[in-house]
């Protein structure tokens, strides 16, 4: 018996404030996603949620507001180019980066901003 990775969810403080960042970042999600308490996006195969904190705490049986960076959410870029013009267009559009664009000793052209509930998200080419 195997297992499959297949999502990724996201708590969330406000569902329209969250998908807007997404929808900056390059994900298709509806403007009808933004009055529901859980959206599945599908990207590749993958899917990335979001639940509302409602959701969670009946999911979970109660929600502590998490504080720390815990796992990370990285998005490939096609070139250094798009990945620079997409880091810009996250921060023109109000939200904060946390590490502008660099070249990483690894190899990679690498960025890195917050989303509206803080958590921290990778663009790397």
């Amino acid at each position: 018996m195997g297992i499959k990775l297949d999502m990724v969810g996201i708590v969330v403080k406000d569902m329209k404030k969250s998908l807007d960042f997404y929808r900056v970042l390059g994900l298709v999600i509806p403007e009808s996603a933004n009055e529901e308490q859980h959206v599945e996006v599908e990207q590749s195969g993958f899917r990335l949620a979001f639940d509302s904190q409602e959701i969670a705490k009946e999911v979970y049986g109660s929600w502590e507001e998490p504080t720390g960076h815990r796992i990370e959410l990285a998005f490939s870029c096609e070139s250094y180019d798009s990945l620079n013009e997409l880091y810009a267009k996250i921060i023109h559009s109000g939200y904060d980066g946390h590490r502008e664009p660099w070249d990483a000793v690894w190899g990679q052209r690498y960025a890195i901003v917050k989303d509206p509930d803080g958590n921290l998200i990778s663009l790397f080419v």
